[in-house]
């Protein structure tokens, strides 16, 4: 049976006065499971405080909208304060504890992306809390967490008891929260919209790439990423990972047709997205965008720390790569259709800007 890959939005979780958590669901997105592909959001509002969990999936973490603060631990490791901006990626690798926390009046939006294969469940991320209402304290008896802490009865009721919100809370704004310390953000965090472009080609758009270069701990992750920022009505290139990777896609801003292209030739999907939907493009299937007027950028990660792209249109496309006979011979086509074929975007890569 074939899988719907329509894009879809994400659904809330929980949350309250401090926040919530957005996550999508497999059961919406098929292709989460089949891909074992986690991906949610985080929303904080101001002096929300996302109380520190780990993961049983590494992850991509990338700020859509906001500042603020980031608490990261890796195992064994003293903890990282960084400051959070727009357009931040942020490598998560297992293990890793995370607090987040929004001290400005505009919402923080996290998007995360991971790998769920050695998760508990298939295509979903699953927190462990180390505080809170679901958090650690509250599975051990009393005598446990007294001997394992040193702690007396009383401050263990304290420490079970106190905090009965669960995962996201509200901070008095008077509470002191850590700052976010000196050169900490270096080796965690890479942010896109700052760097140097990968590809930037005039009327067309714009890449920047997450890869083993700039952020080396992707490699621990397992994931590649990139932020595609498409100028208005252009088209990016009909593509595919040609090293057996998926590609998760989520739309940051604009809107635009999508179409997927998968085997024996079957257009798989043909859609409009728009800001908040994510989708997936399976292994080997071919995807183009065109985007609408006012432009479209995406956040993608792929499923692995250093992906290599085909194009079948442009400069670099695998066709003008092959020799004039085989294009002859399996197009079926004269030397004259051959040459025109071949003449066409040999100027151009990846991205072609609206026909004048």
């Amino acid at each position: 049976m074939a899988i719907d890959l329509s894009p879809k939005v994400a659904k809330k979780v929980y949350g309250g006065d401090g926040g919530s958590y957005w996550a999508w669901c497999p059961s919406d997105l098929a292709m989460l499971r089949e891909g074992n592909i986690g991906a949610a959001k985080l929303a904080l509002e101001k002096n929300g405080f996302a109380l520190p969990r780990y993961s049983d999936s590494a992850k991509v973490a990338y700020v859509l909208q906001g500042n603020g603060v980031a608490g990261i631990v890796l195992p064994e490791k003293e903890e990282k304060v960084v400051a959070l901006r727009k357009g931040d990626a942020i490598a998560l690798p297992f293990g890793v504890v995370t607090w987040w926390y929004n001290k400005e009046d505009t919402e923080l939006v996290v998007l995360l992306l991971g790998d769920t294969s050695k998760a508990h469940k298939t295509g979903e991320f699953t927190d462990f809390f180390l505080t809170g209402s679901n958090g650690i304290f509250t599975g051990f008896s009393t005598d446990f967490v007294s001997r394992a802490w040193d702690v007396d009865e009383e401050a263990v009721k304290s420490l079970v008891g106190n905090q009965t919100a669960k995962g996201i809370v509200k901070l008095d704004e008077s509470f002191g929260m850590p700052e976010p310390k000196e050169g900490h953000r270096e080796g965690f965090v890479y942010n896109c919209e700052e760097a140097p472009l990968d590809v930037d080609i005039k009327d067309g758009g714009k890449v920047v790439v997450l890869n083993t270069k700039n952020l080396p701990l992707v490699a621990e992750v397992g994931l590649g990423a990139d932020l595609v920022m498409l100028d208005g009505s252009a088209m990016c290139s009909p593509g595919f990972s040609c090293d057996s990777a998926l590609q998760v896609t989520y739309i940051v801003s604009g809107s635009g047709r999508v179409q997927i292209v998968g085997v024996d030739g079957h257009r798989v999907l043909e859609t409009t997205v728009k800001a908040g939907h994510l989708f997936i493009v399976p292994r080997f299937f071919v995807v183009s965008k065109i985007c609408d007027p006012d432009g479209m950028s995406w956040f993608s990660i792929i499923t692995t720390p250093n992906p290599i792209f085909t194009h079948l249109a442009g400069r670099t496309s695998v066709w003008k790569a092959l020799s004039p006979q085989v294009l002859e011979a399996s197009l079926k086509v004269s030397p004259d259709v051959e040459q025109l074929f071949r003449s066409k975007r040999v100027n151009e890569e990846i991205f072609f800007p609206p026909p004048k």
